[in-house]
């Protein structure tokens, strides 16, 4: 084995606190550049095979890159696997670690002196923060799937509490904590990650601390941000926002995946490292000629057709706003609450509106109804549905909804989903079997939290709201809300149907480890609006692609 791991040891940091790494490299003097990953989930668990089963392991394939002529070097961050200190979530202190780690890594007898960051989930988030303090021996970030905004894409969506940081800090930090692959070391994690989040439901001094999005214009070392649709619920927004604000040369890259789970398939593959990382990291840290020069500066993948497609800037040029508006039905291509449509021509005078009340009685494990054939999705939710497609539509960029609603209660949870509805069979209908369908993006907004926005990071297809000071609404009050949907890039069929699905909530059968708590006061009726004076409507990037 032509590999020289040093498997324990122990570098100070600027407080006196010891991280414990993990050191893999080639044999033989060097020098070696050096790669750098770090997360809470224990370098000892290397040793597990990289199995969905495991989702944390997102290293990518570290003998490989030991094979390629470099060092890999895994930090457990303080308070994790056998470092010091206290775990505190990407606190100011985490951060600090990061810079003292890769000036001890350049500073090693077989160190060429330049580091990259690499890894996914919280080893991208790392990454992020490695970037913002600009190490002098830093040279290059590869972020795969990693957000740098916690309160908006981990705890709060839109405002609205997330189950996973209670699953995820369990599931995923603990217990490889406390159950490491080789049994040593064993470690409870006393600090409660989720009670802190208890503890700051709005966007505060705590979350700012924890936020590289606040910062990431100080990072000048190239980046290659590389985001993935299927994780839009919690990482691609800060793969995107990352490649805008950082100030070095940049890329980015969104990949097709089909699922959450093969974005990991995918990371600890060393085809796609040798096809996509492997290049910039040859460039930057070997200083050689290599394919990453000819990438284009954006490329991504059209989530459903494998279409890759190349352009000078995210969204795309050529993409115009297109309006769809919510207005009565029944169009008869669907069962749910009210069977809506969506129209391109704006509503009537006496368009009307459309009243539910929740909790409905079929939800069961969150907002699904359940049936004799199982989970039904879109039956006890609002539903508004286009007319077939005489042509097929791509869309690429940000979407919104704009929702004209009041409510019984001094607040309102919306949960926007955009999907595409394909044809069905007229006798399949008759029957009252649901159309099959495909979710596109999904959006979510806390009405409280939709009334304040940050000027300065706002656009016109995104608004960004601030979550510092939610205001409560009036009842009976008519708000005019813009909910952002999720970055997406999607080809509609000729025949399928544009369907909205909106509702108070989520379930796990439907959304996954994604999904939202569902308080008990969230008793009450919400009225959306969809007459001339409220055109609620869903606005959509439409690509042109001639």
């Amino acid at each position: 084995d032509s590999m020289i791991q040093e498997k324990d040891v122990q570098v100070p940091v600027r407080d006196g606190v010891k991280i414990g790494v993990r050191i893999y490299r080639p044999e033989g003097s060097g020098p070696f550049p050096a790669l750098f990953a770090a997360s809470p989930y224990r370098y000892d668990n290397n040793e597990l095979p990289p199995r969905p089963m495991f989702l944390w392991r997102e290293t990518g394939p570290i003998e490989w890159y030991v094979e390629q002529g470099y060092a890999y070097v895994h930090a457990d961050v303080r308070g994790t696997g056998i470092s010091g200190g206290e775990f505190g979530f990407l606190s100011r202190a985490e951060q600090q670690d990061l810079y003292d780690v890769i000036e001890w890594i350049a500073k090693q007898k077989w160190s060429s002196g330049k580091v990259a960051g690499i890894g996914q989930s919280y080893y991208c988030m790392s990454q992020w923060f490695m970037g913002v303090q600009n190490p002098p021996h830093l040279a290059c970030l590869a972020p795969y799937d990693g957000m740098n905004d916690p309160y908006r894409y981990l705890a709060f969506r839109g405002g609205i509490e997330s189950n996973f940081p209670l699953y995820w800090f369990n599931a995923s930090v603990r217990v490889p904590n406390l159950y490491p692959a080789n049994g040593d070391h064993p470690r409870i994690l006393e600090k409660d990650f989720y009670l802190d989040v208890q503890h700051h439901p709005n966007y505060d001094e705590y979350w700012k601390e924890r936020a590289a999005a606040e910062n990431l214009e100080r990072i000048k070392v190239p980046v290659f941000s590389i985001g993935v649709w299927a994780k839009m619920e919690l990482h691609l927004a800060g793969n995107i926002l990352g490649y805008h604000k950082v100030s070095g040369p940049k890329k980015l890259f969104i990949t097709g995946t089909a699922t959450a789970v093969t974005s990991q398939v995918d990371f600890n593959n060393a085809e796609f490292h040798k096809k996509h990382l492997l290049p910039f990291y040859d460039k930057h840290l070997k200083g050689e000629k290599t394919s990453y020069d000819q990438r284009p500066s954006v490329e991504y993948a059209v989530k459903n057709t494998g279409v890759t497609r190349s352009f000078d800037s995210w969204p795309p040029a050529g993409t115009r706003k297109t309006g769809f508006y919510l207005g009565k039905g029944p169009t008869g291509s669907v069962t749910s609450l009210n069977d809506g449509s969506l129209q391109s021509a704006p509503p009537a005078a006496d368009g009307g509106s459309t009243t539910y009340a929740y909790p409905h009685a079929r939800w069961v494990l969150g907002v699904v109804a359940v049936g004799p054939q199982g989970p039904d999705p879109a039956a006890a939710v609002l539903t508004f549905t286009s007319a077939p497609l005489a042509a097929d539509m791509e869309i690429a960029g940000h979407g919104k909804a704009i929702l004209h609603a009041s409510s019984t209660r001094n607040d309102m949870d919306f949960h926007v989903k955009l999907s595409e509805q394909f044809p069905q069979a007229p006798q399949e209908r008759a029957k009252g079997v649901q159309p099959r369908y495909a979710i596109v993006t999904k959006g979510w907004l806390r009405a409280s939290h939709g009334m304040e926005r940050d000027a300065s990071r706002s656009t016109d297809d995104i608004p960004h709201y601030t979550h510092a000071s939610p205001k409560p609404l009036t009842p009976g009050k008519v708000y005019a809300l813009e909910i952002p949907l999720m970055a997406i890039a999607w080809r509609f069929q000729k025949g399928s149907r544009i369907r909205v699905e909106i509702a108070c909530g989520d379930s796990p059968i439907t959304d996954g480890l994604f999904f939202h708590v569902y308080r008990p006061d969230k008793i009450g009726s919400d009225t959306i609006h969809h007459d001339a004076g409220h055109p609620s409507q869903l606005i959509l990037p439409v690509l042109d692609v001639n």
